[in-house]
């Protein structure tokens, strides 16, 4: 392949026009392309690859705002380079895109909706599939295991009694200190008993017990159950008749049920040993008048209402758990991923409920 200058600034192409010396030719087409016109009369052979060459060379011109013009071609040449134009892929136009999120926005948009449908619809269908499992276990109760039952009691109960304690305590000394830092103003100050016993027994108590399970218990569930799924444990148990919701999911599931509402309790009463203590040092509230007020005006439904919500969050914080370990794929960023998520997840939804459920008791008086 040869190039050569005819008049008229125009560049003559020479010999063949092949695949065989396409590297060769692609680098003097691109040399020849500055005439602006390519002639190909001298070109002994032109295959798909050559044509390929030519349309290639064309629309770089033109994206570089200049012209390329193909001269002198026989009818084959023109046929097959038509054909080869025709079969060229179109460039995709430019996308509007937001700023640190690739592709469009309204196509991201969408796909993130649809994909948090399809975690909502996957879930739920998984909260029927273990609720399902639980009736059957009500009907056969042997098919319970009491040691895993009983693990994972200590795992997740037991276990996070001290970080609660000293969550609830330390929750306590703030509301109370705060409190007595405002209604000081009204001289008022009595009245932080009221505000630290409603606050901590009837709301924060569960609340931020629930989400310190959900830290610890949701992560561990969706990190043992993940492991297990990534070394084909789970699918080992399905070919051996075993199924993976009785084994792995309702021990971890119950365990929570039983010990929420415990551990709440124990929050609320180290809130209120808190409270107590903040009130003694700061405001002269001695123990004794603190339980005297307590009793008397604090009424044991804030309590009940508080650990009434305990069992709801168990049930959301273990199915999420559960579910996204199941989802774990074959590699330890996928368990990662949802180790993270299932922890986002489960806060959030208990904060989600929690609210439902003030609503709730709002509306009836309660």
């Amino acid at each position: 392949m040869t190039v050569a200058e005819t008049a008229g600034q125009a560049a003559a192409l020479a010999g063949p026009l092949t695949i065989e010396t396409l590297s060769d030719a692609r680098r003097r087409i691109a040399d020849a392309a500055q005439t602006g016109v390519l002639d190909l009369s001298q070109v002994q052979a032109l295959d798909t690859a050559g044509a390929w060459a030519l349309v290639s060379a064309q629309r770089q011109a033109v994206a570089a705002g200049r012209e390329l013009r193909l001269a002198n071609l026989s009818d084959a040449q023109r046929q097959l380079i038509e054909t080869v134009t025709a079969a060229f892929p179109e460039p995709e136009p430019k996308r509007r895109e937001i700023p640190g999120r690739p592709g469009d926005g309204l196509a991201n948009l969408g796909q993130d909706v649809a994909r948090g449908l399809s975690t909502a619809l996957q879930g739920l269908a998984f909260l029927g599939e273990v609720v399902a499992h639980l009736a059957a276990l009500v009907l056969h109760p042997t098919r319970l295991r009491l040691t895993p039952l009983f693990h994972h009691m200590q795992e997740a109960g037991w276990n996070a009694v001290p970080i609660v304690a000293l969550m609830g305590f330390l929750i306590g000394i703030v509301l109370a200190f705060q409190g007595a830092t405002q209604l000081e103003q009204f001289g008022a100050e009595v009245y932080v008993v009221d505000l630290v016993a409603i606050a901590i027994l009837r709301e924060l108590g569960i609340l931020l017990t629930a989400i310190i399970v959900a830290g610890r218990s949701a992560s561990a569930f969706t990190a043992a159950i993940g492991s297990m799924k990534m070394r084909e444990e789970i699918d080992a148990m399905r070919v051996l008749g075993i199924d993976p919701i009785d084994r792995l999911v309702l021990p971890r599931v119950l365990a929570l049920v039983i010990l929420l509402p415990a551990l709440g309790f124990i929050a609320s009463i180290a809130g209120l040993v808190g409270g107590g203590l903040m009130a003694w040092i700061d405001l002269g509230i001695t123990p004794g008048m603190f339980r005297t007020r307590l009793l008397a005006d604090t009424d044991v439904s804030h309590a009940i209402i508080g650990l009434v919500k305990a069992p709801f969050f168990a049930i959301i914080i273990g199915v999420i758990g559960c579910h996204q370990g199941m989802q774990v794929s074959g590699n330890a960023e996928s368990l990662g991923s949802h180790t993270s998520r299932s922890v986002v997840q489960a806060i959030f939804l208990v904060i989600v409920t929690d609210a439902l459920f003030s609503i709730f008791f709002a509306v009836w008086g309660l």
